[in-house]
């Protein structure tokens, strides 16, 4: 927003700016903040920054915690959710040394950094062009408990098909179980809310490409934003997150991106177009008879990911809720497999895509719970991994595949992760590609694992309804 200090003062006063927030991300792909009146204001804010516990962001041990967040200027924006006038800044987190503060290699801002500026070193393309999908539930109410002598949890979406049988549905167009795909008035009961968010963005200069109603009746939505280079959209994925749940919340509603918030519907994804370009020419489109119009980088990029998808899923899929997802019969992918805008594939080419600056393919397992830094790092990383492999997924036995992958007999395909710990292991054991030049380090991938691991535990732990219904009576 701010090109320079000058015009942030400017802008201050003219619009009589109240309160400076700063917002940081967590290892969990979370932002945390603090905030301090405008009249604070000084460059000293934006060159030293604030001192902070870093164990508390999930970024270093208690013993050594503490560490430096360095707001940026030029990520202000006008913040809609506060009541008095307020500016809000994102930045990069710093760690402490004796000749002062240097970017710490653990901050998933700067892991995305260094993950681009290694594609351009190494002259493999000038930009990383994504294009993020992002799915949601728009609720009416959300309540959850995990008591020791009692757990289980109830959600409620006004438009949804069980309320047709009792006195909330007596104005009737509820929506039918995985029937609410491109859902209208007076179905699409939140058009207006979901309408909103969307203004809200483009005002942030996020550009949206679409939005509508999804597959799932009980309020699922989805807003697809304009492509665009990854380091803007990963800082836009945290603003499209903060946006939808606030304005939600705003209008009296909830909104989550879980991934699977309700058994027997249509589960929050979150799927990410690529493409790369290089002097403005775009590297994924071929010539001739290429498959799906895709050239051989376009290939060798999507090999490297179909290759690693096991592992990526230990960042892309990082909840044990993901897992709940990626099953079979939900339009969401279940084996590491290519095709032609075959949806039950982990990697769908869009059949539309025809013009060669539109020619892309999706990694569609991902999901909002991730940390969308890391998530586009570890892809851009996979990819070049193929690339300078010349990995041909075609040889390798990922397809194309253009059947549906459902109905397949059950051995014939890689399948993915069936469990977050299982996702865990594979990027255990396969994660040599992220720490080329330097982009991921050993440290914040040990920091993630532990991170996850303990939510997996946690989970495992606790009895479900589900367990009672099974066990009780054995």
């Amino acid at each position: 927003m701010f090109s320079s200090y000058r015009e942030l003062v400017e802008t201050v006063k003219s619009e009589q700016i109240e309160t400076l927030d700063f917002k940081v991300t967590g290892l969990s792909g979370r932002w945390k903040h603090l905030s301090v009146p405008a009249s604070r204001l000084s460059e000293k804010l934006f060159l030293k920054g604030f001192g902070f516990d870093g164990s508390n962001y999930g970024y270093a041990r208690i013993e050594s915690s503490d560490m430096v967040f360095i707001p940026d200027w030029t990520t202000g924006f006008r913040d809609p959710f506060w009541e008095a006038p307020t500016l809000s800044f994102l930045g990069t987190v710093h760690e402490i040394h004796p000749e002062g503060f240097v970017p710490y290699a653990g901050d998933s801002r700067v892991v995305l950094r260094r993950a681009l500026e290694r594609m351009e070193a190494e002259g493999v393309a000038d930009r990383f062009v994504i294009g993020p999908e992002f799915e949601f539930h728009i609720l009416d109410s959300v309540s959850y408990r995990n008591d020791i002598q009692a757990s289980g949890f109830a959600l409620d979406a006004a438009q949804a098909e069980w309320h047709t049988h009792d006195e909330t549905g007596r104005l009737g167009f509820c929506v039918p179980r995985k029937g609410g795909y491109h859902a209208d008035a007076p179905h699409d009961a939140n058009r207006d809310l979901r309408a909103a968010m969307a203004a809200a963005l483009e005002k942030l200069g996020i550009a949206v490409k679409y939005h509508h109603h999804e597959v799932g009746g009980p309020g699922q939505h989805e807003i697809e934003v304009v492509p665009d280079d990854a380091a803007r959209l990963g800082d836009g994925t945290m603003m499209v997150k903060y946006v939808v749940k606030n304005l939600a919340r705003a209008w009296g509603k909830v909104a989550t991106f879980m991934p699977k918030p309700f058994f027997g519907e249509a589960g929050n994804g979150m799927h990410v177009h690529m493409q790369l370009f290089k002097a403005g020419e775009p590297l994924f489109a071929g010539l001739g008879n290429a498959y799906a119009g895709l050239s051989e980088t376009a290939l060798h990029f999507m090999g490297g990911i179909l290759t690693h998808t096991a592992a990526l899923s230990g960042l892309a899929s990082p909840g044990t809720n993901s897992y709940r997802r990626l099953v079979r019969g939900y339009e969401a992918p279940v084996a590491v497999a290519f095709a032609m805008a075959n949806r039950s594939a982990v990697i769908r080419i869009p059949g539309y895509a025809k013009a060669p600056d539109e020619r892309r393919f999706e990694f569609r397992s991902s999901d909002a719970s991730c940390n969308p830094y890391l998530l586009y790092a570890a892809l851009l990383a996979a990819g070049m991994d193929g690339i300078a492999r010349k990995i041909d997924p075609m040889a390798a036995g990922f397809g194309p595949l253009e059947e549906n992958i459902y109905e397949m007999a059950d051995g014939t395909l890689e399948l993915l992760p069936s469990s977050l710990d299982e996702a865990l292991d594979a990027l255990l054991e396969d994660h040599g590609f992220l720490l080329e030049g330097g982009v991921f380090t050993e440290s914040l991938l040990e920091n993630w694992v532990s991170m996850k691991r303990l939510e997996a535990s946690r989970v495992l732990q606790v009895p479900t309804p589900m367990e009672m219904a099974l066990y009780l009576d054995c």
